[in-house]
């Protein structure tokens, strides 16, 4: 299925530095991620897509912006290896 503007689509095409296919449909997407990313970093992600404002979700995961900011360097990492990218796109 060709991808349409959904907020994971959207959220990983903010992400991504180089996407060559389309993006899956948002059920694949939510399915891989799920598998691919810890729970922290899938959260965040989700936090991300949603627009969330950011206290609730530090406080929900327990942890401090400083933590947060190594989940989230780490998150955009793991989004732009080849071998998740692929299996992102059709």
């Amino acid at each position: 299925m060709i991808s349409t503007d959904t907020p994971l689509t959207t959220e990983l095409e903010k992400h991504i530095r180089k996407l060559i296919k389309p993006l899956r449909d948002e059920d694949e997407l939510y399915a891989i991620l799920k598998v691919k990313l810890t729970k922290k970093e899938f959260k965040i992600f989700q936090n991300w897509a949603k627009d969330e404002v950011l206290p609730p979700l530090l406080e929900k995961l327990k942890i401090d912006e400083e933590r947060y900011s190594t989940l989230k360097e780490k998150l955009i990492k793991k989004l732009n290896q080849e071998k998740l990218k692929q299996e992102l796109m059709i």
